[in-house]
Protein backbone atom coordinates (compact mmCIF):
# COMPACT_ATOMS: atom_id res chain seq x y z
CA UNK A 1 0.00 0.00 0.00
CA UNK A 2 2.82 2.41 0.83
CA UNK A 3 4.25 1.94 -2.66
CA UNK A 4 0.92 3.04 -4.19
CA UNK A 5 0.78 6.43 -2.47
CA UNK A 6 0.70 9.24 -5.04
CA UNK A 7 2.16 12.73 -4.60
CA UNK A 8 0.97 15.44 -6.97
CA UNK A 9 1.74 19.16 -7.31
CA UNK A 10 -1.14 21.27 -8.63
CA UNK A 11 -1.03 25.09 -8.72
CA UNK A 12 1.57 25.23 -5.97
CA UNK A 13 -0.38 22.81 -3.79
CA UNK A 14 0.96 19.43 -2.67
CA UNK A 15 -1.64 16.67 -2.83
CA UNK A 16 -1.05 13.19 -1.37
CA UNK A 17 -3.43 10.43 -2.45
CA UNK A 18 -3.66 7.39 -0.16
CA UNK A 19 -5.24 4.34 -1.83
CA UNK A 20 -7.11 2.16 0.65
CA UNK A 21 -9.17 -1.00 0.98
CA UNK A 22 -12.25 0.00 2.91
CA UNK A 23 -12.36 -3.10 5.10
CA UNK A 24 -8.64 -3.40 5.73
CA UNK A 25 -7.05 -2.71 9.12
CA UNK A 26 -3.74 -2.01 7.37
CA UNK A 27 -5.37 0.85 5.45
CA UNK A 28 -6.37 2.59 8.67
CA UNK A 29 -2.84 2.21 10.06
CA UNK A 30 -1.39 3.61 6.83
CA UNK A 31 -3.70 6.65 6.98
CA UNK A 32 -2.68 7.38 10.56
CA UNK A 33 1.03 7.11 9.80
CA UNK A 34 0.95 9.26 6.64
CA UNK A 35 -1.04 12.05 8.32
CA UNK A 36 1.35 12.07 11.27
CA UNK A 37 4.35 12.33 8.96
CA UNK A 38 2.91 14.85 6.51
CA UNK A 39 0.94 17.15 8.87
CA UNK A 40 -1.45 18.30 6.10
CA UNK A 41 -3.60 21.43 6.18
CA UNK A 42 -6.63 19.48 4.91
CA UNK A 43 -7.76 15.86 5.00
CA UNK A 44 -10.20 14.76 2.30
CA UNK A 45 -12.24 11.60 2.84
CA UNK A 46 -14.36 9.66 0.37
CA UNK A 47 -17.65 10.34 2.15
CA UNK A 48 -20.64 12.60 1.65
CA UNK A 49 -22.66 14.18 4.46
CA UNK A 50 -25.11 11.27 4.83
CA UNK A 51 -22.45 8.55 4.94
CA UNK A 52 -20.32 10.69 7.24
CA UNK A 53 -23.17 10.73 9.76
CA UNK A 54 -23.83 7.01 9.27
CA UNK A 55 -20.22 5.99 9.75
CA UNK A 56 -19.99 8.07 12.92
CA UNK A 57 -23.26 6.60 14.16
CA UNK A 58 -23.52 2.96 12.99
CA UNK A 59 -26.84 2.59 14.84
CA UNK A 60 -28.47 5.29 12.76
CA UNK A 61 -30.66 2.64 11.11
CA UNK A 62 -32.45 2.25 14.45
CA UNK A 63 -33.91 5.75 14.05
CA UNK A 64 -35.25 5.07 10.55
CA UNK A 65 -38.79 6.35 9.97
CA UNK A 66 -40.23 3.53 7.84
CA UNK A 67 -43.46 5.38 7.07
CA UNK A 68 -41.51 8.41 5.84
CA UNK A 69 -39.39 6.16 3.61
CA UNK A 70 -42.54 4.77 1.97
CA UNK A 71 -44.27 8.13 1.60
CA UNK A 72 -41.21 9.77 0.05
CA UNK A 73 -40.78 6.90 -2.45
CA UNK A 74 -37.31 6.00 -1.15
CA UNK A 75 -37.80 2.26 -0.66
CA UNK A 76 -35.55 1.36 -3.61
CA UNK A 77 -32.83 3.77 -2.48
CA UNK A 78 -33.03 2.40 1.05
CA UNK A 79 -32.66 -1.20 -0.12
CA UNK A 80 -29.69 -0.39 -2.38
CA UNK A 81 -27.96 1.51 0.42
CA UNK A 82 -28.59 -1.31 2.88
CA UNK A 83 -27.38 -3.96 0.44
CA UNK A 84 -24.11 -2.14 -0.22
CA UNK A 85 -23.35 -1.36 3.41
CA UNK A 86 -24.31 -4.87 4.52
CA UNK A 87 -22.00 -6.45 1.96
CA UNK A 88 -19.08 -4.40 3.26
CA UNK A 89 -20.01 -5.21 6.84
CA UNK A 90 -19.85 -8.91 6.01
CA UNK A 91 -16.40 -8.51 4.46
CA UNK A 92 -15.17 -6.48 7.42
CA UNK A 93 -16.36 -9.09 9.91
CA UNK A 94 -14.39 -11.78 8.09
CA UNK A 95 -11.29 -9.61 8.41
CA UNK A 96 -11.97 -8.74 12.04
CA UNK A 97 -12.03 -5.02 11.29
CA UNK A 98 -14.48 -2.11 10.93
CA UNK A 99 -16.13 -0.92 7.72
CA UNK A 100 -14.61 2.41 6.72
CA UNK A 101 -11.94 2.17 9.42
CA UNK A 102 -9.57 4.29 7.35
CA UNK A 103 -12.24 6.99 6.99
CA UNK A 104 -12.82 6.98 10.73
CA UNK A 105 -9.07 7.26 11.20
CA UNK A 106 -9.00 10.24 8.84
CA UNK A 107 -11.77 11.90 10.85
CA UNK A 108 -9.93 11.24 14.11
CA UNK A 109 -6.59 12.43 12.71
CA UNK A 110 -8.21 15.67 11.49
CA UNK A 111 -9.52 16.27 15.00
CA UNK A 112 -6.15 15.51 16.59
CA UNK A 113 -4.04 17.59 14.21
CA UNK A 114 -6.47 20.46 13.65
CA UNK A 115 -6.51 19.84 9.89
CA UNK A 116 -9.63 20.83 7.95
CA UNK A 117 -11.84 17.82 7.26
CA UNK A 118 -13.30 17.83 3.73
CA UNK A 119 -16.17 15.52 2.76
CA UNK A 120 -15.10 15.05 -0.85
CA UNK A 121 -17.61 12.59 -2.27
CA UNK A 122 -20.86 13.22 -4.10
CA UNK A 123 -24.15 12.70 -2.29
CA UNK A 124 -24.94 8.98 -2.30
CA UNK A 125 -28.59 9.47 -3.21
CA UNK A 126 -27.56 11.55 -6.22
CA UNK A 127 -25.26 8.74 -7.35
CA UNK A 128 -27.98 6.09 -6.99
CA UNK A 129 -30.58 8.21 -8.76
CA UNK A 130 -28.22 8.98 -11.63
CA UNK A 131 -27.60 5.24 -12.02
CA UNK A 132 -31.30 4.40 -11.82
CA UNK A 133 -32.40 7.04 -14.32
CA UNK A 134 -29.78 5.92 -16.85
CA UNK A 135 -30.90 2.27 -16.84
CA UNK A 136 -33.73 0.99 -18.97
CA UNK A 137 -36.47 -1.24 -17.53
CA UNK A 138 -34.71 -4.50 -18.42
CA UNK A 139 -31.41 -3.31 -16.93
CA UNK A 140 -33.18 -2.24 -13.73
CA UNK A 141 -34.71 -5.71 -13.31
CA UNK A 142 -31.35 -7.41 -13.92
CA UNK A 143 -29.63 -5.07 -11.47
CA UNK A 144 -32.09 -5.83 -8.66
CA UNK A 145 -31.65 -9.56 -9.17
CA UNK A 146 -27.85 -9.20 -9.35
CA UNK A 147 -27.70 -7.25 -6.09
CA UNK A 148 -29.45 -9.97 -4.11
CA UNK A 149 -27.57 -12.86 -5.71
CA UNK A 150 -24.24 -11.20 -4.90
CA UNK A 151 -24.66 -12.55 -1.37
CA UNK A 152 -24.64 -16.22 -2.33
CA UNK A 153 -21.06 -17.04 -1.26
CA UNK A 154 -21.16 -16.93 2.53
CA UNK A 155 -18.03 -19.01 3.06
CA UNK A 156 -15.65 -17.14 0.79
CA UNK A 157 -12.21 -16.92 2.36
CA UNK A 158 -10.26 -13.69 2.23
CA UNK A 159 -6.70 -14.32 1.10
CA UNK A 160 -3.82 -11.96 0.35
CA UNK A 161 -4.97 -11.90 -3.27
CA UNK A 162 -8.48 -10.94 -2.16
CA UNK A 163 -7.06 -8.15 -0.01
CA UNK A 164 -5.14 -6.88 -3.01
CA UNK A 165 -8.41 -6.84 -4.96
CA UNK A 166 -10.04 -4.91 -2.11
CA UNK A 167 -7.32 -2.30 -2.45
CA UNK A 168 -8.63 -1.70 -5.93
CA UNK A 169 -12.16 -1.43 -4.55
CA UNK A 170 -14.48 1.44 -3.76
CA UNK A 171 -16.31 2.46 -0.60
CA UNK A 172 -19.63 2.80 -2.38
CA UNK A 173 -19.36 0.27 -5.15
CA UNK A 174 -17.41 -2.74 -3.89
CA UNK A 175 -20.40 -5.00 -4.28
CA UNK A 176 -21.09 -3.75 -7.81
CA UNK A 177 -17.52 -4.17 -9.04
CA UNK A 178 -18.29 -7.45 -10.84
CA UNK A 179 -21.35 -5.95 -12.50
CA UNK A 180 -19.59 -3.15 -14.36
CA UNK A 181 -18.96 -5.27 -17.46
CA UNK A 182 -22.63 -6.16 -17.64
CA UNK A 183 -23.75 -2.62 -16.71
CA UNK A 184 -21.29 -0.11 -18.26
CA UNK A 185 -23.54 2.77 -17.22
CA UNK A 186 -23.00 1.83 -13.57
CA UNK A 187 -19.23 1.95 -13.95
CA UNK A 188 -19.42 5.40 -15.50
CA UNK A 189 -21.63 6.90 -12.77
CA UNK A 190 -20.11 5.00 -9.86
CA UNK A 191 -16.44 5.45 -10.72
CA UNK A 192 -15.74 7.88 -13.58
CA UNK A 193 -18.15 10.63 -12.56
CA UNK A 194 -17.08 10.42 -8.94
CA UNK A 195 -13.42 10.56 -10.00
CA UNK A 196 -14.20 13.94 -11.54
CA UNK A 197 -16.15 15.14 -8.51
CA UNK A 198 -13.55 13.91 -5.99
CA UNK A 199 -10.66 15.45 -7.95
CA UNK A 200 -12.21 18.92 -7.89
CA UNK A 201 -13.07 18.76 -4.20
CA UNK A 202 -9.54 17.63 -3.38
CA UNK A 203 -7.90 20.25 -5.58
CA UNK A 204 -9.97 23.01 -3.98
CA UNK A 205 -9.41 21.87 -0.39
CA UNK A 206 -7.93 24.66 1.80
CA UNK A 207 -4.21 24.83 2.55
CA UNK A 208 -0.96 24.12 0.73
CA UNK A 209 -0.77 20.43 1.65
CA UNK A 210 -3.73 18.08 1.25
CA UNK A 211 -4.06 14.38 2.09
CA UNK A 212 -6.88 12.51 0.34
CA UNK A 213 -8.07 9.09 1.52
CA UNK A 214 -9.60 7.20 -1.41
CA UNK A 215 -10.67 3.72 -2.41
CA UNK A 216 -7.97 2.25 -4.62
CA UNK A 217 -10.28 2.24 -7.66
CA UNK A 218 -10.45 6.04 -7.64
CA UNK A 219 -6.76 6.91 -7.49
CA UNK A 220 -5.89 6.48 -11.21
CA UNK A 221 -8.96 8.46 -12.28
CA UNK A 222 -8.40 11.24 -9.75
CA UNK A 223 -4.76 11.55 -10.84
CA UNK A 224 -5.97 12.15 -14.39
CA UNK A 225 -9.01 14.32 -13.68
CA UNK A 226 -7.30 16.56 -11.12
CA UNK A 227 -5.24 18.10 -13.91
CA UNK A 228 -8.42 19.46 -15.49
CA UNK A 229 -10.69 22.33 -14.49
CA UNK A 230 -14.36 21.47 -14.63
CA UNK A 231 -17.74 22.51 -13.29
CA UNK A 232 -19.08 19.79 -11.00
CA UNK A 233 -22.65 21.13 -11.09
CA UNK A 234 -23.58 18.85 -13.97
CA UNK A 235 -22.39 15.87 -11.90
CA UNK A 236 -24.81 16.69 -9.08
CA UNK A 237 -27.91 17.09 -11.20
CA UNK A 238 -30.54 14.35 -11.17
CA UNK A 239 -31.41 13.38 -14.76
CA UNK A 240 -35.03 14.14 -15.48
CA UNK A 241 -37.34 11.27 -16.20
CA UNK A 242 -37.64 10.55 -19.88
CA UNK A 243 -40.56 12.41 -21.50
CA UNK A 244 -41.46 9.10 -23.09
CA UNK A 245 -41.76 7.51 -19.65
CA UNK A 246 -44.06 10.32 -18.51
CA UNK A 247 -46.16 9.97 -21.64
CA UNK A 248 -46.44 6.21 -21.18
CA UNK A 249 -47.25 6.70 -17.49
CA UNK A 250 -50.30 8.73 -18.46
CA UNK A 251 -51.07 7.07 -21.79
CA UNK A 252 -51.67 3.59 -20.36
CA UNK A 253 -54.31 4.67 -17.79
CA UNK A 254 -56.01 6.95 -20.32
CA UNK A 255 -56.00 4.14 -22.89
CA UNK A 256 -57.48 1.68 -20.40
CA UNK A 257 -60.16 4.14 -19.28
CA UNK A 258 -60.96 4.78 -22.94
CA UNK A 259 -61.37 1.04 -23.57
CA UNK A 260 -63.66 0.68 -20.56
CA UNK A 261 -65.81 3.59 -21.71
CA UNK A 262 -65.91 2.15 -25.22
CA UNK A 263 -67.02 -1.16 -23.77
CA UNK A 264 -70.00 0.48 -22.01
CA UNK A 265 -70.84 2.43 -25.19
CA UNK A 266 -70.88 -0.85 -27.09
CA UNK A 267 -73.15 -2.40 -24.52
CA UNK A 268 -73.69 -2.29 -20.78
CA UNK A 269 -73.00 -6.00 -20.42
CA UNK A 270 -69.80 -5.69 -22.49
CA UNK A 271 -68.60 -2.78 -20.41
CA UNK A 272 -69.35 -4.67 -17.22
CA UNK A 273 -67.33 -7.64 -18.45
CA UNK A 274 -64.34 -5.44 -19.33
CA UNK A 275 -64.50 -3.68 -15.97
CA UNK A 276 -64.66 -7.05 -14.23
CA UNK A 277 -61.61 -8.22 -16.18
CA UNK A 278 -59.69 -5.09 -15.15
CA UNK A 279 -60.57 -5.48 -11.46
CA UNK A 280 -60.01 -9.23 -11.46
CA UNK A 281 -56.52 -9.24 -12.98
CA UNK A 282 -55.24 -6.23 -11.03
CA UNK A 283 -56.65 -7.35 -7.69
CA UNK A 284 -55.67 -10.99 -8.09
CA UNK A 285 -52.06 -10.41 -9.13
CA UNK A 286 -51.43 -7.57 -6.66
CA UNK A 287 -52.88 -9.69 -3.85
CA UNK A 288 -50.99 -12.80 -4.98
CA UNK A 289 -47.63 -11.02 -5.11
CA UNK A 290 -48.28 -9.49 -1.68
CA UNK A 291 -49.02 -13.01 -0.44
CA UNK A 292 -45.72 -14.21 -1.93
CA UNK A 293 -44.01 -11.51 0.16
CA UNK A 294 -45.75 -13.11 3.18
CA UNK A 295 -47.62 -9.90 3.81
CA UNK A 296 -50.20 -9.66 6.57
CA UNK A 297 -53.76 -10.66 5.49
CA UNK A 298 -54.85 -7.02 5.81
CA UNK A 299 -51.95 -5.95 3.57
CA UNK A 300 -53.05 -8.55 1.02
CA UNK A 301 -56.62 -7.27 1.25
CA UNK A 302 -55.37 -3.69 0.79
CA UNK A 303 -53.53 -4.73 -2.39
CA UNK A 304 -56.67 -6.42 -3.69
CA UNK A 305 -58.88 -3.40 -3.05
CA UNK A 306 -56.45 -0.63 -4.05
CA UNK A 307 -54.79 -2.12 -7.15
CA UNK A 308 -57.60 -1.47 -9.71
CA UNK A 309 -57.74 2.21 -8.69
CA UNK A 310 -54.01 2.93 -8.15
CA UNK A 311 -53.19 1.40 -11.55
CA UNK A 312 -55.16 4.20 -13.17
CA UNK A 313 -53.34 6.96 -11.30
CA UNK A 314 -49.64 7.59 -12.16
CA UNK A 315 -49.17 9.54 -8.92
CA UNK A 316 -49.86 6.64 -6.56
CA UNK A 317 -48.91 2.98 -6.31
CA UNK A 318 -50.68 0.12 -4.60
CA UNK A 319 -47.49 -0.87 -2.77
CA UNK A 320 -47.49 2.37 -0.81
CA UNK A 321 -50.89 1.54 0.70
CA UNK A 322 -50.03 -2.11 1.32
CA UNK A 323 -46.67 -1.19 2.84
CA UNK A 324 -48.23 1.38 5.17
CA UNK A 325 -50.82 -1.17 6.35
CA UNK A 326 -48.06 -3.73 6.87
CA UNK A 327 -46.08 -1.21 8.94
CA UNK A 328 -49.08 -0.45 11.17
CA UNK A 329 -50.14 -4.06 11.69
CA UNK A 330 -46.68 -5.57 12.20
CA UNK A 331 -44.71 -2.67 13.60
CA UNK A 332 -40.92 -3.06 13.36
CA UNK A 333 -39.10 -3.48 16.64
CA UNK A 334 -35.77 -2.02 17.72
CA UNK A 335 -34.34 -5.51 17.18
CA UNK A 336 -35.54 -5.50 13.54
CA UNK A 337 -33.83 -2.17 12.93
CA UNK A 338 -30.68 -3.35 14.68
CA UNK A 339 -30.50 -6.55 12.61
CA UNK A 340 -31.46 -5.02 9.27
CA UNK A 341 -27.93 -5.00 7.85
CA UNK A 342 -27.46 -8.68 8.68
CA UNK A 343 -30.91 -9.88 7.64
CA UNK A 344 -30.75 -8.29 4.18
CA UNK A 345 -27.91 -10.68 3.35
CA UNK A 346 -30.23 -13.71 3.22
CA UNK A 347 -33.63 -14.55 1.78
CA UNK A 348 -34.70 -15.91 5.18
CA UNK A 349 -33.75 -12.59 6.74
CA UNK A 350 -35.81 -10.68 4.16
CA UNK A 351 -38.95 -12.42 5.39
CA UNK A 352 -37.99 -12.56 9.07
CA UNK A 353 -37.12 -8.89 9.51
CA UNK A 354 -40.27 -6.75 9.75
CA UNK A 355 -38.63 -3.70 8.18
CA UNK A 356 -37.41 -5.66 5.17
CA UNK A 357 -40.76 -7.42 4.86
CA UNK A 358 -42.47 -4.01 4.63
CA UNK A 359 -40.13 -3.04 1.80
CA UNK A 360 -40.74 -6.42 0.15
CA UNK A 361 -44.51 -5.93 0.37
CA UNK A 362 -44.20 -2.50 -1.30
CA UNK A 363 -42.11 -3.88 -4.16
CA UNK A 364 -44.08 -7.09 -4.71
CA UNK A 365 -47.50 -5.40 -4.59
CA UNK A 366 -46.36 -2.85 -7.17
CA UNK A 367 -44.91 -5.60 -9.35
CA UNK A 368 -48.11 -7.64 -9.22
CA UNK A 369 -50.24 -4.62 -10.04
CA UNK A 370 -47.99 -3.70 -12.98
CA UNK A 371 -48.25 -7.19 -14.43
CA UNK A 372 -51.99 -7.13 -13.80
CA UNK A 373 -52.31 -3.88 -15.73
CA UNK A 374 -50.74 -5.33 -18.86
CA UNK A 375 -52.54 -8.66 -18.61
CA UNK A 376 -55.91 -6.98 -18.03
CA UNK A 377 -55.28 -4.50 -20.84
CA UNK A 378 -54.47 -7.29 -23.26
CA UNK A 379 -57.55 -9.22 -22.15
CA UNK A 380 -59.82 -6.19 -22.65
CA UNK A 381 -58.42 -5.54 -26.14
CA UNK A 382 -58.81 -9.18 -27.09
CA UNK A 383 -62.42 -9.28 -25.89
CA UNK A 384 -63.38 -6.03 -27.60
CA UNK A 385 -61.64 -6.45 -30.94
CA UNK A 386 -60.56 -10.10 -31.10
Amino acid sequence: MTENISRLYINGKEIILIPTAHVSKESAELVKRVIQEEAPDSICIELDEKRYENIRNPKAWEQTDIIKVIKTKRVGFMIANLALSSYQKKMAEKLGTTVGGEMLQGIESARETGATLVLADRDIQTTFLRIWRKLNLWEKCKLIVSIFFTFDDEEEELTEDTLRELLDGDMLGGMLADMKKEFPKIGNVLISERDQYLSQKIKNAPGDKVVAILGGAHVPGVEQEIQKDMDTQSLTEIPKKSPIAKIIGWAIPIFIIGLLIYGFVTGFQTGLEQLSSWVLWNSTLAGLFTLLALGHPLSILTSIVAAPFSSLNPFVAVGWFSGLVQSFIQKPTVHDLHMIQDDILSFKGLFRNRVLKIFLVVIMANLGSTIGTFVAGADIIRNLFG
